[in-house]
This record gives structure tokens, sequence and C-alpha cells, in this order.
């Protein structure tokens, strides 16, 4: 349990940079989801930018797009933000860096928040990205993913299957899933996947879990399922599933736990990548950064409604707790 709480990230601050010469920058900021849904990120990566001495509306200028969880508005988007002329692209999801890459090979990327970017090929490596992208990969490594599963076997001792709502289009998804696998089986659970790759599916992926026994439900965070977290929210627990997944925006909908990155964190940590290409960096040279914060949430209105009562340990490792 070494990770939770883990210390909070250092970065340089506006006190030890000189602002650069050029009056007005421009950023392009691109969402899958709607504004309302990434406020706190918004608010964070504008933070990030101030604290390196940036005015947001006078030195800089940021020009947002969101696609309100539709998809499939993501690539016209990205070609009018790319064609508005941006010194960068401010990207929050694997849909929408590639949506920009599609869009310009020119303008630098910075992913905000990105899962396993070199397999997904957005990136050469995480130690020299080339192209015109770099960031921050989501992903801490494959520990992780048994850190979840060893947060419900804490809570729910007896448990023995665990349902896995997964985006088979998203492709990061294999690799999350072998992971999973190997760390189920030192636990000695069995895992019962279920595709999930938009809205549509979710009532044959709940069944599928429910006729298989599945006791609790883990989520593979995508762009996808963060945009539907709400209804997969309401539908765990209809279905009598305590479920978990990466960020906290799942157990603020209604998911019983979440345990990953500090999203707001990486948003805010963006900003010195876009501080650094305004003063002449280029992406493909600016070594992609994992995580270095990371929280566990727990919903304990979700608890009660499960009709679980929380381990006392658990709850003192938590590093938010909604009541």
């Amino acid at each position: 349990m070494g990770l939770i709480g883990g210390a909070a990230a250092t970065w340089p601050l506006g006190a030890h940079a000189q602002q650069p010469a050029r009056s007005v920058y421009r950023v392009g900021y691109l969402a899958s989801a709607s504004r309302e849904q990434t406020l706190r990120n918004v608010r964070a990566f504008e933070e990030g930018l101030r604290s390196l001495g940036y005015r947001v509306g006078e030195n800089v200028v940021i020009e947002y797009r969101f696609a309100d969880g539709d998809m499939g508005r993501l690539a016209a988007l990205a070609t009018e933000v790319a064609g508005l002329g941006v010194d960068v692209i401010v990207s929050g999801t694997n849909a929408t860096t590639v949506a920009a890459m599609k869009a310009t090979r020119a303008i630098p990327i910075v992913m905000a928040n990105s899962a396993e970017p070199v397999s997904a090929g957005l990136v050469a490596s995480l130690a020299r990205p080339g192209g015109n992208v770099t960031g921050f990969s989501s992903e801490p490594g494959d520990e992780i993913n048994g850190k979840r599963l060893e947060f419900l076997k804490d809570i729910l001792p007896n448990l023995s299957r665990v349902g896995i709502l997964w985006n088979p289009d998203f492709a990061p998804n294999q690799d999350r899933l072998t992971s999973l696998r190997e760390a189920a089986q030192a636990l000695a659970l069995t895992l019962v996947p279920a595709e999930a790759g938009g809205p549509d599916i979710l009532e044959q992926a709940f069944a599928t879990m429910v006729r298989e026994r599945a006791q609790v439900l883990l989520v593979l965070s995508d762009g996808v399922l963060f945009n539907h977290r709400g209804l997969i929210g309401v539908m765990a627990v209809r279905n009598r599933l305590p479920a978990i997944s990466a960020v906290r925006e799942y157990a603020e909908a209604g998911f019983l736990l979440s345990y990953g990155i500090d999203l707001p964190d990486q948003f805010r940590r963006s900003a010195t990548f876009v501080d650094k290409i305004f003063r002449g960096a280029k992406p493909g040279d600016l070594p992609v950064e994992r995580p270095t914060k990371y929280e566990l949430v727990i919903n304990l209105q979700t608890a009660k409604a499960l009709g679980i009562n929380m381990p006392p340990t658990v709850l003192t490792w938590a590093d938010v707790v909604i009541e």
C-alpha cells in the first residue's frame, strides 16, 4: 500500500522562470467530455499557467473545444483548433491526442493524460517521444491493477469473482487485461470480462457479469466509459456490484471507490510542458513523465446503499471520503 497518498509532485513555479518575450501565446485545449464534466481539470491547467507567470486572457489565450461526449466530433474539433494557429494543443485522453495528431504534425501536442502512450502509438518511447507529442502517461505500471484488486479484497474478504468492464476499441486495454489476469491469479481471483464500447451495450455487459456471478466491478477507464461514468455507477448499484475505477470522478459519480492518479494535478503540471515549448523546446525531446501523485477516494453513500461496512483500516488509507 506504499503508493497510497503518495508524495505530491514538485514542479517549477513562476518565480523561477523568466517570462518569454512574446506578448501573447495561444493554446488549443481539446477535450472529449463537456466543460462541466472536466471543469476541475480546466481550472487546474489555468492555475498551472498562472503559477508560471501567465495571465489567461492577457498574455496567453486558450481556445477551448469540448466534444460533449460525442467522440465523432473530435476530428472536426481538432482540425478547427489546428487551423487557429495555436502554439500548442493540450489533450486529455488518447482519443483527443489521436485526433490532434491527425490534424497536425507540426503543432506541439501536450498530453495531460494518456494511457500506455507507447503501445498506443502516441510516442516512440517515454524517454525520447519523437514527433510533436509529449506530456504525461496515466499508467504508473502494472502494479496499479493489483492494488485495485487488493482494495476490493480488503473490503470483501470472500471475494472470488471480479467483473471487468472494458472497451475493446481502446488499444491499451489489451495490456491492462494481461496485467489484471496476472494480479488476479496471485490473489486467487477469477475475472469476468464484459465488453462495452458505448452506452448502448452496457445493459448487455452488466447482464453478462451478473450471469457469470461477478461480485464486484472494475472498470478499465477510457474516454468513452469515463463520459458515461454516471450511468455505469447507477447500473452498478442497481446490480449490487461494488465498483472501482481509476480517478476521483468515478467515485463522485457513484462508484464505491477509485484509486489512481490525481488527474487535476497532471493538468496543472502540464502547464510546465507548455511553458517549455513556448520557450523553444521541441516536444519530441521532452521525456513523457509518469504520474507521481495518487489518491484513494471512497464513497460512503454508495457503501451504505450496497450495505457494505467499510473496514476502518481502509478508511484510514483514504485521501478523500465522500460522506
